[in-house]
């Protein structure tokens, strides 16, 4: 990955950061943590 996919790919994730705080009040955010928390747990189970 060189310097410009990383600089675009970190802008449009802040982007979307941004547009997720001021729109849906962190409403997608949290859900997708909450996942990616269930996701690690059901993995590490299989450990």
């Amino acid at each position: 990955m060189n310097t410009q996919i990383a600089v675009s790919l970190g802008l449009v994730i802040v982007g979307l950061l941004i547009v997720d705080s001021v729109l849906y009040d962190w409403d997608n955010s949290i859900f997708l943590m909450r996942k990616q928390s269930e996701l690690i747990e059901y993995l590490a189970f299989w450990r």
